[in-house]
């Protein structure tokens, strides 16, 4: 016992010590919350600074954790928009379109849904874009349209519903570059078809280009392929009806000889 008498202070300061030391772990910059007592305006002030300094990494963080400890609110509402831009900016298309398809669906009546349409729309106009595409672009017509069309039905829904919108008149322009090039894309196909020999597959095309697409820029290209396929399938009666549209639509349009390159530019 006199041993341990002598030992005890030693064995106290160690326990001591220990516990410090713990204590010390436990308050780690890295483990201190800083938003603890953060107010729901507090959350947003600093994710909106975020967002404006294109720190869209932070900004997707600090709208989280408002919507989740303030779920309530005008500024949850306005969170749950703008962490969808935050989300397409940063380069996440699903998660960006999760957030206002969720946005849509609870606020249905919002003074700013239509932004969240448009949002929609230039969301999946823009994805599926690689860096590559970005530095070196290339022709839209050549892209997937399946992105493109679901942007042109969303720019669609957005100006059928809100007529009025102020984004209603930028949508309407999109949906006319929008619309050229799909039709242009079914006149790539086409072209392949054509080189391929699958004629009855690229007169298949064109017709679909004609009946989708009728005022668009591609409708003479499209019955000029039409015309040449009716040539190779030996139809001379329905390439001759498809020349007399081509000759009244455009005045210009002059048929070229077989020996030329008419038949080679496939």
């Amino acid at each position: 016992m006199p041993y341990f008498s002598k030992i005890r202070p030693v064995f106290q300061a160690l326990v001591l010590t220990f516990y410090a030391m713990l204590a010390g772990c436990s308050l780690l910059p890295d483990q201190i919350d800083e938003t603890k007592d953060w107010s729901a305006s507090r959350f947003y002030s600093e994710a909106k600074s975020a967002l404006n300094a294109e720190d869209y990494e932070v900004a997707i963080k600090y709208y989280g954790l408002l919507e989740s400890r303030y779920p309530f609110g005008r500024y949850a509402r306005q969170a749950q928009i703008e962490i969808a831009y935050a989300h397409y900016k940063y380069d996440e298309p699903d998660s960006a379109l999760a957030a206002v398809d969720r946005f849509i669906k609870l606020y249905p009546s919002h003074p700013h849904v239509d932004y969240a349409y448009y949002l929609r729309g230039i969301i999946n106009y823009n994805r599926g874009f690689s860096l590559f595409q970005r530095i070196f672009p290339q022709d839209p017509a050549s892209r997937d349209p399946g992105a493109a069309k679901q942007a042109f039905f969303d720019f669609q829904k957005l100006v059928k519903q809100f007529p009025h919108s102020h984004y209603s008149k930028d949508a309407k322009l999109r949906m006319l570059y929008l619309r050229n090039n799909l039709a242009n894309h079914e006149i790539l196909v086409a072209r392949y078809y054509m080189k391929r020999g699958a004629y009855i597959a690229a007169v298949n095309r064109t017709k679909y280009v004609l009946e989708h697409y009728d005022r668009s820029a591609a409708v003479y290209n499209a019955l000029v392929i039409m015309a040449n396929a009716y040539d190779k399938l030996d139809m001379p009666d329905l390439a001759s009806d498809t020349r007399r549209v081509l000759t009244a639509s455009y005045p210009d349009y002059k048929p070229a000889e077989k020996s030329t390159s008419w038949w080679n530019i496939f």
